[in-house]
């Protein structure tokens, strides 16, 4: 019931057809767009879409309990965002985003001790592991695909570049790059321009790796990684990178001890 009221506010453009886990099927349209149908498997996707759709949408298409049976997933995807904005309206949506937003500070509780221990958990799985499925360079997150048809090593390259575009990099200039991961970003500045860069992390199997790739591209005189919590860095720097990390840190921790920011300071979150 509360999943049907919400989705007949969020269908406005294009249309989606909704089986749930019993066979009942029920359709929504709009104005022109995409044409998607799905199939629910899970009795408790209703529920759960309705109180968090962006995040159990997704899960559930992974886990197999949402089937798409009409479209893509390019679709849906596309039909979610001509139609996102249309979910805030729905009265008990708003009550609950207000609670989950008042409650959203308690969740983001991201000591430094507890953002160490974040770390490891998530990135000490061993280096073997992500190079499974990760690009030849190894970078994480926000791949910039430029045209349809760029693999995943080519869109990786795009982010680097426009990164790098961005930040307008100028000779002899310092760069401290938050969340530095297994150093692709740190090292491919380095190699496009004569600046010095500071990489930080908190995971150790991140570190050695970065540290032995430096040396392997003769970078180590330029690239430096440091085993360090970004609150903890002393500037200053006349430019800042983070890709895929600072989303994680929590609102009131944005501010941190004095890094002497830059006036150009680029951010890039998943």
């Amino acid at each position: 019931m509360f999943l049907d009221s919400l989705l007949k506010r969020f269908v406005q453009r294009g249309s989606l057809t909704v089986t749930d886990a019993h066979g009942r099927s029920s359709s929504y349209s709009g104005g022109e767009g995409p044409r998607v149908a799905v199939r629910m498997t899970d009795p408790a996707l209703s529920w759960k879409l309705f109180v968090n759709p962006e995040l159990h949408a997704g899960e559930s298409y992974m886990n197999g309990t949402l089937v798409i049976e009409q479209g893509t997933i390019r679709d849906f995807l596309t039909l979610f965002a001509l139609n996102s904005g249309n979910l805030r309206s729905h009265p008990l949506q708003q009550l609950v985003r207000g609670t989950m937003k008042r409650l959203k500070r308690l969740k983001q509780r991201n000591t430094a001790k507890a953002a160490s221990a974040n770390v490891r958990h998530h990135y000490d799985l061993s280096n073997d592991f992500y190079r499974l499925w990760l690009d030849q360079d190894l970078h994480y997150s926000c791949a910039y695909f430029a045209n349809d048809d760029d693999m995943l090593e080519q869109a990786q390259q795009n982010k680097l570049r426009h990164i790098a575009a961005k930040l307008d990099l100028k000779p002899g200039q310092r760069v401290l790059d938050i969340g530095c991961g297994w150093g692709g970003m740190a090292l491919y500045l380095a190699a496009v321009a004569d600046v010095e860069v500071v990489g930080v992390t908190l995971s150790k199997e991140q570190l050695a790796l970065a540290q032995e790739r430096a040396k392997a591209r003769g970078l180590d005189k330029r690239v430096r990684f440091e085993l360090m919590d970004y609150r903890h860095v002393q500037g200053p720097f006349d430019r800042i990178v983070s890709v895929g990390m600072f989303e994680h840190v929590g609102v009131q921790y944005f501010g941190g001890p004095p890094l002497h920011f830059p006036r150009r300071l680029f951010t890039c979150a998943v």
